[in-house]
């Protein structure tokens, strides 16, 4: 009998699982709707969301960009960066998905988190919940760390 994996617990710290999370339900309202998700990002910084589109001519530049715009965002505690991509499934397939990517100042790693679709009528139709992607580079890593504890925000 094979031996079953264990779930690993994956601990995304609170701030951002909440940018990530309203950055995939923002391209999922817009891709519902047959809207194109053009690939934007959203910093956190207090009780305040900044969101900016980055429209590029690459795929690098787009990530150049957001690099950018995090690497200058003093004060921010987490940021976001989504657009529209595919994952590769144990299976080896690819599967169309809403990705949503970031970190938060001192992390080693950021995270991604994903919503898997496809296209119905040129409008798309999700599936299920939210997924974990997987870690991913955090362009806050080298930032010191001012995010609270969520130890500190609970008081």
């Amino acid at each position: 009998m094979a031996e079953k994996k264990k779930e690993e617990e994956i601990e995304i710290p609170l701030v951002l699982e909440k940018v990530l999370s309203y950055c995939l339900k923002d391209a999922k309202e817009r891709m519902e709707k047959g809207e194109v998700v053009l690939p934007f990002s959203a910093l956190a910084v207090g009780e305040t969301l900044f969101m900016e589109q980055h429209d590029a001519d690459t795929v690098d530049e787009c990530f150049a960009a957001v690099r950018k715009l995090v690497e200058g965002a003093t004060g921010a505690q987490a940021y976001g960066f989504c657009y529209d991509g595919y994952i590769e499934a144990d299976d080896h397939k690819q599967y169309d998905c809403v990705i949503a990517q970031g970190g938060v100042p001192g992390d080693e790693y950021g995270h991604a988190i994903g919503w898997r679709y496809r296209l119905e009528d040129d409008k798309a139709v999700f599936r299920g919940e939210p997924i974990y992607v997987g870690n991913c580079l955090n362009y806050m890593q080298s930032m010191e760390d001012i995010a609270l504890d969520d130890e500190e925000t609970a008081e």
